[in-house]
């Protein structure tokens, strides 16, 4: 490895480890308030929802991919 590599691995740890020691107060008030399920929820949907238009795109990619194939 490269010492300017091992530099910015050191600092980013150095950066990192106070900001990992902080308490989030709207996490904590979220989790009291039972939102945080309704938070989790809503990025569960978003994510299913892109992970399913990727793959509509990766079909309809297929579909024209063997269309080509079948032309040449």
């Amino acid at each position: 490895m490269k010492m300017v590599s091992k530099l910015s691995l050191l600092a980013a740890m150095l950066v990192a480890f106070p900001l990992a020691a902080q308490e989030v107060e709207m996490a904590d008030s979220m989790r009291a308030d039972g939102k945080i399920n309704v938070l989790v929820a809503i990025i569960l949907v978003v994510l299913a929802g892109l992970i399913g238009y990727i793959v509509l795109l990766d079909r309809k990619a297929r579909r024209l991919e063997k269309k080509l194939e079948e032309k040449n």
